[in-house]
């Protein structure tokens, strides 16, 4: 048994000792938190157990339990609603569990709000406990918040899925794995619940041993079902994007040092998801950020800011930092989280962070991008403790690095345009259009506009916040708008600052 699953059960325990009458459970895998709560009972076969949801009514799932329906309600036991089923709880037997199935789909009806309330002091008296099974980051009714106990059942460990890959090779009758595949499997499966990772493992199981390469698919697509989730399937490392060599030995120190990340957490345009937080009338934006500050302060998470204009390569060092790492990057978009639902956006937000967490196994490291900083949450920026690096237009050695990049991956060639000013993004597009087109890269380049001139002012307004007060992207130190590129001297560096 692993320690998460050990502790979670502790934790049940004690809260039953206690004779808590009411707790919700957060879970990804309902069945899972059931067969946990019912192993921490340690083969009590006398306690009742049973179960409630909108097709089955009540329904006994040991002999105990069945005996107390049966008593309870008598035939009628399936054709109880949720708010009759809790009226007839109330004289449910002693130390009954009874587990509520999906009640975030009716616990802000009156009726049923009420009747999870009326269970507190009767569970309390007469040991019964009421069990709410409920979805990853589902946030209680204000009115029961300060009476249910709130558990999150943690994900499979990766002692757990081990065990899951031994288990299925075993069933499978194949050899059993060896440790090198163990370990990869387990990377592939980790930030799975426990029933889709014996789906996902199973479908990538054949005679000749297992699929990786379809395991790291479906374990893709189970990972974004979650919305707002997303991995990044570019295999683009460091060696493919020209120029940022400052911010680039900066992160592979980052991702091959102690404590080296295990998921990169990307979010682009992070000043967009947050704007309006503490102004906007609804209070989703607040909350989000709320719940992103204590997120991130009690994991201890590490993270970087890439301020610039656009097309300075700040994504594509981001989503280059996995690849190269060898791990998985993930897209955050907060925007996607949103909900229309009263507490949906939050529990969106708070079912994606259990993902990373798991997928991270604690230890994640979050680039956020943004092409303006003034509207970021203080607080927010102060979480992303590795620094906020600036990144200008590229340097013409840079933009030379750049364009021979392109000018291989799209097999053409020939004289270059003026390039003055342009962006690695433009370098791209060119390089591009003129391979679609079939055009030469001076004729292509007449179909681009670069950033540098239709938004000038933008730029230098973003250089003359960034001088002496971010680190440069290109080259080490604190950037200098004077000069793009370089660093500032200890002189320059206290004048910036007072200016």
């Amino acid at each position: 048994m692993s320690r998460s699953t050990e502790e979670f059960r502790s934790v049940f325990k004690a809260a039953r000792r206690a004779a808590t009458p009411l707790i919700a459970v957060r879970t990804a895998d309902p069945a899972s938190t059931m067969a946990q709560v019912t192993a921490s009972l340690n083969g009590k076969s006398e306690v009742p157990i049973v179960a409630w949801d909108i097709l089955n009514g009540l329904a006994g799932r040991n002999e105990a339990g069945k005996a107390a329906v049966a008593k309870l309600v008598g035939e009628n036991a399936g054709q109880l609603g949720p708010a009759d089923a809790l009226a007839a709880a109330q004289k449910i037997a002693k130390d009954t569990i009874l587990f509520f199935l999906n009640p975030q789909r009716v616990w802000e009806q009156v009726d049923v709000l009420q009747g999870i309330w009326n269970l507190r002091d009767v569970f309390k008296t007469t040991g019964q406990m009421l069990v709410l099974i409920t979805t990853p980051g589902a946030a209680l009714p204000t009115e029961l918040q300060s009476d249910v106990m709130v558990l999150d059942e943690p994900l499979p460990s990766a002692e757990e899925l081990a065990a899951l890959v031994r288990e299925t090779f075993e069933a499978a009758e194949l050899p059993d794995p060896s440790d090198e595949t163990i370990t990869r499997a387990v990377d592939a499966l980790v930030g799975l619940a426990a029933f889709p990772a014996e789906q996902v493992l199973a479908m990538s199981l054949s005679k000749d041993g297992l699929d990786f390469e379809r395991l790291w698919d479906r374990k893709r697509q189970a990972v974004e079902q979650t919305p707002g989730l997303t991995i990044w399937r570019g295999g683009e490392t460091f060696d493919q994007v020209g120029g940022c060599e400052n911010i680039k030995r900066f992160l592979d120190a980052v991702i091959h040092g102690e404590e080296a990340p295990r998921v990169i957490v990307f979010v682009d345009e992070i000043e967009k998801a947050f704007a309006g937080s503490g102004t906007d009338t609804s209070g989703v934006k607040t909350e989000m950020t709320g719940t992103m500050l204590s997120w991130m302060q009690d994991r201890n998470a590490d993270g970087v800011i890439f301020i610039g204009p656009p097309g300075a390569a700040k994504s594509a060092v981001a989503k280059a930092a996995g690849a190269t790492a060898g791990i998985p990057t993930v897209a955050f978009d907060l925007s996607a989280m949103q909900s229309s639902l009263v507490g949906g956006s939050g529990e969106r937000l708070r079912s994606a962070l259990q993902v990373v967490d798991a997928i991270s196994q604690g230890r994640s490291l979050w680039i956020a991008t943004c092409n303006s900083i003034t509207s970021l949450p203080p607080e927010l920026r102060r979480r992303f403790t590795l620094g906020t690096f600036f990144f200008d237009l590229p340097s013409a050695d840079e933009r030379e690095a750049i364009w021979s990049i392109y000018e291989q991956r799209w097999n053409v060639s020939g004289e270059r345009p003026d390039d003055d000013g342009w962006t690695g993004a433009e370098i791209k597009e060119c390089c591009r259009k003129a391979w679609r087109l079939k055009l030469s890269l001076r004729d292509s380049a007449s179909y681009i506009v670069p950033v540098s001139r239709s938004a000038a002012d933008q730029i230098e307004a973003l250089r003359r916040q960034a001088s002496g007060r971010f680190l440069g992207a290109a080259m080490s130190g604190v950037y200098c708008a004077d000069e793009p590129g370089s660093v500032l001297s200890p002189k320059r560096l206290v004048r910036a600052a007072i200016e």
